[in-house]
């Protein structure tokens, strides 16, 4: 069995259990993908199959992306990705894998790229306190203030400074699989997940 699947957040809603107790839920669109390459020990190194998701335009696929597919005949997708497998023999290529792989109640690892933020300051950036407001204080309220030592006249590597906040690559784990939609493939986890409506997900198998 496939050890994760790529899929596409939607959004978020949320289901109500048996309880009557409201769940926040992410909805993601899982799959189905299509097994593109398969790389074994003994050629590559390692095992694993390479997904691909989501149908594009072939016009707007480059031809070195186009020689890749054909190997497997099948039209360019959007999304590639490699997931590490213990048997890579157990798949063929062009062979679909769709969000039956998981189970309701089964923990999953979700990886995505957070929103970008632009350029942000220090408070935000970094949860800074800020500076005080009152008693005659200068208009300094939200500045970095002193940022290390003066005697070796420069700013050393790791320094929490203002700049660009967001588009990092987010891991978040544990996350349970509420509700499982065979038919419109989808995917419904408890609580939130990384990344913009639209943007692409990676769901793991295990915590």
């Amino acid at each position: 069995m496939a050890e994760g699947i790529l899929g596409e957040k939607v959004g978020m809603t949320k289901v109500f259990t048996d309880k009557g107790e409201s769940v926040p839920v992410t909805v993601i669109i899982a799959g189905p993908c299509r097994v593109i390459q398969k790389k074994d020990i003994e050629k590559d190194g390692y095992n694993a199959i390479q997904l691909g998701f989501k149908s594009m335009k072939k016009n707007k696929a480059l031809k070195p992306i186009i020689g890749h597919y054909s190997k497997s005949t099948i039209d360019p997708l959007k999304y590639l990705r490699e997931f590490k497998i213990n048997d890579p023999k157990k798949y063929t290529l062009g062979q679909e894998i769709k969000v039956d792989i998981f189970k309701q109640g089964e923990k999953v690892t979700i990886i995505g790229i957070s929103k970008g933020k632009g350029f942000a300051g220090g408070i935000k950036r970094h949860n800074f306190s800020g500076g005080p407001k009152t008693h005659g204080q200068k208009e300094y309220f939200r500045s970095v203030g002193s940022i290390g030592a003066t005697d070796a006249a420069r700013v050393f590597k790791g320094q929490k400074l203002p700049g660009h906040m967001g588009t990092d690559r987010v891991n978040i784990k544990n996350l349970e699989v509420v509700k499982i939609d065979t038919e419109r493939n989808l995917l419904l986890v408890k609580g939130s997940v990384p990344g913009a409506k639209g943007e692409m997900l990676i769901i793991n198998k295990g915590k």
